[in-house]
């Protein structure tokens, strides 16, 4: 399948093998698979036979989930998680021991935020923050003989910070440490971080690769030296397994993804553009915007489009932003995104509320900041919407 374009990858690959096939994967609702003899048992648990076990180890649906998006991010293998979260924990356990150190990005999601800062600290490991990554010289300057990796969320969630991946990927590869990259934001779809020079790659599969909010999931794509690593250790004693229902709503979602992100980026192109003119909109965060300091990155990291997550801050304070919300009627107000639904989210006091305002405004998150994850509904209909909001503000 590695021959494969991006869509046909989608909708065949890690398919194979079913009697009698199918149509749709067969969602094994399993927990334990019977074995024809004590040979074959040990011979499966020995790694010397494929099979499978135990429904926190392994699954046939979930396998071809793996084997899928493994094929779409152009990667040796994938073990897929409970949540995006559980997949970054399994990746800093597996990885580190305690007294070792990351460097990453300031611009990551308030729970990738949450681990590193909190979590690591109780597990005897810490982060060096990186506060203005766009300077290469400061993730330099932030590597220690402790670190052992590198974290960066690009296209970031919600100030839309693109790093530069193959220069921070040469970089880690200088230090001889991998690279790390959240691809939630742009999915597979828009840009591949292994082809980048990236060593391993995270999603939260939960937004746009399920695409309508109805499963929780998290995937690490990259060696089969780690993602086997960690079926072999940790998601065996801590258990953040991806239920074999989730893995089946996953695949099904990514047959359209290809269809899903196109629209979703041009949507929101649109969106950011009119919000770009009005006089009530102070900033626009929209890489998509030719005045946007991360539109250049485009060329940079192959992106075929921006998605559809944006933020923008509105003339005014707290309760301009949250009346704003209040107005919307086609917008859902939820904490999430990736779904074909366009949300509207206030950071400052959901999402990464938790942080505390010093470290939101590091982040540049203001408490005036509106933070979009645009769908694919009609576009006139969206921008219809945010017109009337506005003007109620």
């Amino acid at each position: 399948m590695s021959k494969k374009g991006f869509s046909t990858k989608a909708i065949h690959a890690g398919h194979e093998g079913f009697k009698p096939d199918s149509m749709s994967t067969p969602l094994y609702q399993s927990v334990a698979y019977p074995y024809e003899d004590a040979k074959e048992a040990a011979e499966i648990f020995r790694g010397e036979k494929h099979g499978y076990t135990y429904g926190r180890w392994d699954n046939p649906t979930v396998e071809v989930f793996e084997k899928r998006m493994a094929a779409l991010e152009n990667t040796e293998g994938a073990i897929a998680a409970s949540s995006g979260m559980a997949a970054i924990f399994l990746l800093c356990h597996h990885l580190m021991n305690p007294g070792d150190e990351i460097v990453s990005s300031n611009r990551v999601y308030g729970g990738t935020f949450g681990l590193f800062e909190t979590g690591l600290k109780k597990m005897g490991s810490k982060v060096n923050w990186v506060c203005n990554p766009e300077n290469l010289d400061a993730w330099a300057a932030a590597i220690t003989p402790k670190t052992r990796f590198l974290f960066v969320e690009s296209p970031s969630n919600p100030s839309l910070f693109i790093g530069d991946i193959p220069a921070l990927a040469k970089l880690a590869k200088s230090k001889n440490i991998p690279l790390v990259v959240d691809n939630t934001i742009a999915t597979p779809a828009l840009q591949t971080p292994a082809d980048l020079g990236a060593n391993l790659i995270v999603h939260s599969t939960t937004k746009y690769i399920c695409g309508n909010a109805s499963s929780l999931g998290g995937i690490i794509c990259g060696p089969k030296s780690i993602t086997e690593g960690i079926r072999q250790s940790g998601i065996r004693y801590l258990g953040p397994s991806m239920t074999p229902f989730n893995a089946w709503l996953n695949l099904n979602g990514l047959e359209t993804l290809s269809l899903r992100m196109e629209k979703h980026s041009s949507n929101a192109q649109a969106v950011a553009t009119f919000l770009d003119k009005h006089p009530r909109v102070e900033s626009v965060n929209y890489p998509g915007l030719t005045t946007n300091p991360y539109h250049k990155m485009k060329d940079v990291n192959k992106l075929k489009g921006f998605s559809s997550l944006m933020s923008f801050v509105i003339k005014g304070n707290y309760d301009d932003a949250t009346k704003f919300i209040d107005a919307m009627q086609v917008f859902t107000h939820a904490t999430h995104l990736g779904t074909c639904k366009s949300i509207v989210t206030h950071p400052a006091s959901t999402t990464h509320s938790a942080m505390g305002e010093v470290e939101m405004k590091k982040a540049g998150i203001s408490p005036a900041m509106v933070r979009f994850s645009v769908g694919i509904e009609d576009t006139e209909d969206l921008i219809n919407d945010i017109s009337q909001a506005l003007e109620k503000k």
